[in-house]
């Protein structure tokens, strides 16, 4: 086994019990950072994931699909059947020796194998269990049955999704999955640094449901708070375009940006027509504005349109796909597609640290190829004794930290930070507050108080007010940053090197300072200065090629923000472990793109593994066969569907009343039924037709089958499952008044389940407390700043 005291998770030692895509995941991050990983499986068939291509291509005998190499790289195997007495004894003696147990079993069964924590702490009363279902492991839904395609439309991310006229469409990828086993990684790792101070370790129970509602719907429940009626269904205009030679994606967040597309294509009176800064108006307006758009970039290259387009400063990218990906020249020359062992393609692990080596890819393991081996180090080993270096519970109390980030990445990083006891000082100014205070945002007198995202991603944090491009604020941030530990910032790569904020200048004002960046694409590399936010990096990163419809591809809308902030944490925890053992600061790098280029991972590697480029097909997928969205009875009620075995469908059939073209002897296999899903599909549709979608739906989970209405995003509340498990915080703010705001998707056993410690500051709502008792200015000082609107609590264009 490769070890390295240099990793920052060096001695850390894991079981992995997990399977699929959420708990390998998260334990391949932490393998990544060093992490010793056993993996414990069935001795028949082990992981599922072994057997697994997602393009169905054939896996030679004695081979493992190259996703399961992927996401078991580095680890061990090894071989247990835990209903026996033999193979519980193995889990237990190996709790002895470890910090983290990973498990995604239903929930329930690791009390009924005799594995609860409980039982584990016996052996080992440092060591916690992060456990990633589907609902969470409590509530009235802890059991109902789901899939990640299921649980998109009860986040209401599906129904949000599509063209009118047209079904709604879930998003590709599992993508669900992947967001779970990111913030399993960051649970884990907080867990084990809690214990470490406490001498106690916790279970985390992490619902994959909570962690898509934070990170698919752009905090649509907020706003369902502020505005009334339902929310529209749609896309973006303009987003993913057709070229000479393929699709481009634009994104234009900010009205500026829109005025400045519209000038792009040649068309500046639209631009001049303030109507269409609204989003929804120009979706209404989709068949005028795409046939003037289209005109335009059917004439032109995505070369040509990407190049014209970023010198106005309008995110735009190519397409991206499994075969393109690794071509592209932003890419290749920061290295990010590595070849490893299994001979195919993957991305280097997202989050670059200055001081800190990364792991290098070594093979995954053979089913029980290490059984002995582990045996040996059993007979052998000392219990794991951690006495508790003292310090609270919240293990990031007492950490300082500048947060100059916008919009929504480095914001739900700094949110995370808080809630885990960071005090959090976001940084903004009254020339140019944090733009998605009005993105969205309700038209008042104070609109930029009411935008959901903004206030979603910045509960807990403290908000000052700094003219960065002028001397007095400059010397006041810098003050800050003297006694801070960790500076955040999520600009283009040039805009803090222009405010003359760079990382030499922060290392040298605070040595031991810790900064992170999270540009789009990267600090290097040709598309270094080029301006990008989640749609764009969904775009370039094959997520979107996954998404939409057979003729065109559609965005995910947002995922990738708050996946590449977990990521981001995470990565700021490695560094502060390199500090801990050497004091030193460094400078992390957290793009937002190689985060998305992970969670999309499978579309580069069974293109380089098996030639096979994974494209969408609507809302099917290879997962489970019938899946689909299927209307019922009323207006606009939909009903999603995913059958995975054959046991789900034989309760699909009861359901039905087992009609005679259900009967099909073809249909009892998942490979017979995905040969005739066109006509299961038709036959479906017609018959949810006929019936209400609500008791269709609880007839079907009382089946055992996986199903779901499709939930529009301003309808997610009131939810029972919600409810039961603490998820929102309502707290009373100085504008909204009393608001409900979403938690974090994973509960500590250790921690309060309402962590927030502060509803979203208003702008500048704490200058007066931070610049008096932080930096000591007297009261005169700060009043002679807010003169010359060196700070202030109102935009200076408003």
């Amino acid at each position: 086994m490769s070890t390295s005291s240099e990793w920052p998770l060096a001695g850390l030692r894991v079981i992995d019990l997990s399977s699929e895509i959420a708990g390998p995941y998260c334990a391949k991050i932490l393998v990544d950072a060093g992490a010793d990983v056993i993996k414990v499986e069935s001795p028949d068939e082990g992981d599922p994931l072994r057997r697994w291509t997602a393009s169905g291509a054939a896996i030679a005998e004695g081979e493992d699909g190259a996703l399961f190499q992927h996401l078991n790289a580095s680890k061990r195997s090894v071989t247990a059947d835990l209903e026996s007495d033999g193979g519980r004894s193995l889990v237990l003696d190996l709790a002895a020796t470890c910090d983290l147990t990973i498990e995604s079993f239903a929930p329930g069964t690791m009390e009924r194998l005799g594995l609860s924590l409980e039982t584990l702490q016996e052996r080992n009363p440092a060591l916690s269990l992060v456990s990633i279902s589907p609902w969470g492991g409590s509530g009235p839904w802890a059991n109902r049955p789901a899939t990640e395609f299921t649980l998109q439309a009860a986040t209401g991310a599906t129904d949000h999704r599509g063209l009118s006229g047209r079904v709604p469409v879930g998003a590709g990828g599992r993508i669900g999955e992947w967001i779970a086993g990111t913030y399993g990684a960051v649970g884990a790792v907080t867990a084990w640094l809690s214990a470490r101070n406490t001498g106690r370790g916790q279970h985390v129970d992490l619902s994959m449901f909570e962690a898509m509602l934070l990170s698919m719907t752009y905090y649509l429940d907020l706003g369902s708070q502020w505005r009334e009626g339902l929310l529209h269904r749609g896309i973006e205009v303009p987003s993913i375009e057709p070229a000479k030679d393929g699709w481009v994606g634009f994104c234009t967040v900010t009205g500026q940006q829109w005025k400045d597309f519209c000038v792009l294509i040649e068309q500046p009176e639209i631009g001049a027509d303030d109507r269409y800064l609204d989003g929804t108006v120009r979706t209404e307006s989709i068949e005028l504005l795409h046939g003037v758009i289209h005109a335009w970039t059917r004439e032109r290259t995505v070369e040509e349109i990407v190049e014209l387009a970023n010198l106005l400063r309008i995110p735009a990218v190519p397409v991206g796909d499994g075969q393109r990906l690794p071509q592209m020249d932003q890419f290749q020359e920061r290295g990010v597609f590595l070849d490893g062992p299994g001979g195919f393609l993957r991305p280097r692990p997202t989050g670059l640290l200055e001081k800190t080596p990364a792991r290098p890819f070594g093979p995954a393991p053979k089913l029980g190829e290490h059984n002995g081996e582990v045996e040996a180090e059993l007979a052998s080993a000392q219990p794991l004794v951690t006495a508790g270096e003292g310090g609270t519970a919240l293990p990031l109390t007492g950490l300082r930290v500048v947060e100059l980030s916008t919009f929504w990445a480095g914001p739900i990083a700094g949110c995370y930070l808080a809630d885990m006891g960071a005090d959090v000082i976001k940084v903004e100014s009254i020339q140019r507050p944090d733009g998605m205070r009005f993105a969205g945002a309700i038209p008042t007198d104070r609109m930029w108080e009411w935008s959901a995202v903004f206030a979603g991603v910045n509960v807990g944090k403290r908000d000052v007010t700094l003219q960065l491009d002028g001397e007095e604020g400059m010397a006041l941030i810098k003050q800050l940053i003297e006694n801070a530990d960790v500076v955040i910032e999520n600009y283009s790569a040039r805009v803090v090197e222009n405010f003359g904020l760079g990382w030499d200048v922060v290392h040298e004002i605070n040595p031991r300072a810790i900064m992170m960046r999270m540009p789009a694409f990267g600090l290097d590399g040709p598309w270094r200065d080029r301006a990008g936010f989640a749609m764009t990096v969904e775009q370039v990163s094959g997520l979107a090629w996954i998404t939409g419809y057979e003729d065109i591809p559609l965005v995910v809308r947002g995922a990738c923000d708050p996946v590449s902030g977990m990521h981001a944490v995470f990565a700021l925890m490695m560094a502060l472990e390199h500090r801990r053992r050497t004091g030193e600061g460094q400078l992390v790098e957290a793009s937002l793109v190689e985060s998305a280029l992970n969670v999309a991972c499978e579309q580069v590697i069974e293109y380089s593994a098996y030639g096979e480029i994974l494209t969408r097909t609507e809302n099917r997928g290879p997962y489970a066969a019938p899946q689909g969205i299927y209307p019922c009875a009323g207006d606009d009620a939909y009903l999603t569907l995913a059958v995975v075995t054959d046991e789900q469908w034989q309760g699909l059939r009861t359901v039905l009343g087992d009609p005679e073209w259900a009967r099909d002897p073809s249909l009892k296999t998942a490979a017979g039924r995905r040969a005739a899903h066109d006509d299961i599909d038709v036959r479906l549709a017609e018959w949810c037709a006929r019936y209400d979608r609500d008791e269709t739906v609880e007839k079907m989970i009382t089946a055992g089958v996986p199903a779901n209405a499709l939930v529009n995003g301003h309808r997610v509340w009131p939810n029972p499952q919600l409810e039961a498990r603490d998820f929102f915080h309502f707290m009373e703010h100085p504008v909204t008044g009393e608001t409900r705001y979403p938690g974090q998707p994973m509960s500590f056993s250790a921690f309060p389940r309402q962590l927030h410690p502060s509803p979203p500051p208003t702008l500048g709502q704490n200058n007066d407390e931070v610049l008096s008792k932080e930096l000591g200015l007297s009261e005169e000082e700060i009043t002679g700043l807010r003169e010359r609107k060196v700070i202030g609590e109102r935009p200076t264009f408003m």
